[in-house]
């Protein structure tokens, strides 16, 4: 094993938008106690190994380099306020965080400052961003749609969940401008730019994993369409209710979940092409028509994928990572008895053109590590590193850590890089580690549910092209095109 670097260190209707929420300067809002998760030369490839890492040890390869760390402040730093997933534009990062989200400004990677901070619970608080406006994904029942509501049983049919706009216009005070409700709640969303540049598009993303979800019970095989005009953002309101699986997506699948709504969906506007991961199903949809997305081709894994989660295209997309979040996220199944095929990333190549396009199996990929029984690890959110002419991806694994990828030989991926801490604990399993972790114009910024923001340098020299595509906005499931 390569070792360096060591050391310790979610219904009342739209209404009322007059409950105010608390910023830490104040947030207007329009209306919430903390809920439980929904839950130059090639590079070598890492050898694999365990760990055995002490609590808090951190570990890397030596093309990898933490440069900075900013804890979790009030009222986000107790064990039950999780950080979730991360969004960028110009110089800011913003987080999110089950009670609320964070703007940092990250001009200085090596020093990032916190702007900002909303208080507004209601998990997981997904977030996008485009221009002035933030979008936040409440998939918990709430008791009113503004910042101050309260956590009530999802059985109660005056509760909330869906969509909530935020204007970031001014970086310290952002205002919270409107709220628009979805069935079964937003557990995630992806931001779509209409192709006339007047407005964008937010494909929201629920599904119902119990009986604790009345309304939302199987089959829940829709999506919401969200349209928000950007001039008259207080008009956003849901266009469409596409049903992605019209000939019944639900059945039981042995070895594997129900498809009863998506998790997840990846976008790539410049090639009108999404791919959902769905529970029981991974699909790929031409969404050329923004408002009617079609799904072109569908795939299953009832052997080794559990929960279908999420997706990552290659940059030409021909190919479609799909991971599997084996055990929600809260389990310990990087070890060697789920082995090297479960909770792992699934690699498709994409053949065929229009309608016509399918997707073929060609390997799993998962860390080369185990870790202990104390540390939930499974594959979650990364992103493209734009190397041109290569398939590289960076991605968090939970307690797991991050890893960095290839994938160019889709039968053949292999790591080249890690970074990762050992265990929160070593009695008891506290849910921890990178959620999700991103390639951002030169560095890695990882969003810890526990730790906070870090930031992670990567060796130019290891990794060649890794730094010279820059972007000015990047929400990861709005994939961009970059060229060589």
């Amino acid at each position: 094993m390569v070792r360096s670097h060591t050391s310790k260190s979610r219904r009342l209707r739209i209404g009322s938008l007059a409950a105010a929420g608390l910023l830490l300067a104040a947030v207007a809002a329009p209306a919430s106690a903390q809920a439980t998760p929904r839950l130059a030369a090639e590079p070598a490839t890492v050898d694999s190994a365990s760990t055995g890492l002490g609590v808090d040890e951190i570990s890397s390869s030596p093309n990898l380099r933490q440069i900075a760390n900013l804890p979790k402040q009030g009222p986000f730093d107790s064990e039950s306020a999780l950080n979730s997933d991360l969004a960028f534009q110009g110089p800011f990062a913003y987080a999110g965080n089950y009670n609320g989200f964070t703007i940092y400004n990250i001009a200085n990677p090596a020093a990032p400052k916190v702007m900002s901070q909303v208080l507004c619970p209601g998990s997981q608080n997904d977030v996008s961003v485009y221009g002035d406006l933030l979008f936040l994904s409440t998939d918990s029942s709430r008791s009113d749609d503004s910042c101050a509501s309260a956590s009530q049983s999802a059985s109660i049919k005056a509760s909330w969940e869906g969509i909530k706009v935020f204007d970031i216009s001014d970086k310290k005070n952002p205002r919270y401008i409107k709220s628009v409700e979805t069935d079964c709640g937003s557990h995630t969303h992806t931001l779509v730019p209409a192709k006339d540049g007047l407005s964008v598009y937010l494909y929201v993303s629920s599904y119902s994993p119990s009986a604790a979800f009345p309304d939302c019970q199987p089959p829940h095989d829709s999506i919401s369409i969200v349209k928000v005009p950007l001039e008259t953002p207080t008009d956003a309101a849901v266009v469409a209710t596409p049903n992605l699986f019209p000939d019944g997506g639900y059945a039981g699948r042995p070895g594997g979940s129900a498809t009863t709504g998506c998790h997840d969906i990846t976008v790539y506007p410049q090639k009108d092409l999404a791919a959902g991961a769905c529970m029981g199903d991974g699909i790929l949809m031409d969404i050329s028509n923004r408002e009617a997305p079609r799904v072109i081709n569908q795939v299953r894994d009832t052997t080794n994928f559990a929960f279908w989660h999420s997706a990552t295209f290659n940059n030409t997309g021909t190919k479609v990572v799909f991971t599997d979040e084996l055990g929600g996220g809260g389990g310990a199944t990087c070890n060697a008895t789920v082995g090297p095929n479960r909770g792992a990333d699934a690699i498709f190549d994409i053949t065929g053109a229009g309608d016509a396009r399918t997707m073929t199996f060609r390997s799993y990929y998962k860390i080369p590590r185990t870790n202990g029984d104390t540390e939930n690890c499974v594959a979650h959110n990364g992103s493209l590193i734009p190397v041109p002419g290569r398939d590289i991806m960076v991605q968090a694994w939970y307690q797991g850590g991050i890893s960095v990828w290839d994938f160019t030989d889709s039968a053949n991926p292999k790591e080249i890089g890690y970074w990762e801490r050992g265990p929160l604990s070593d009695t008891r399993l506290i849910v921890g580690g990178s959620w999700s972790s991103y390639y951002y114009n030169g560095h890695i910024y990882s969003n810890d549910i526990q730790k906070g923001l870090d930031v992670v340098e990567i060796d130019q020299a290891s990794i060649p092209g890794a730094k010279t595509r820059h972007f000015t906005r990047l929400n990861v499931q709005t994939q961009p095109d970059y060229r060589d």
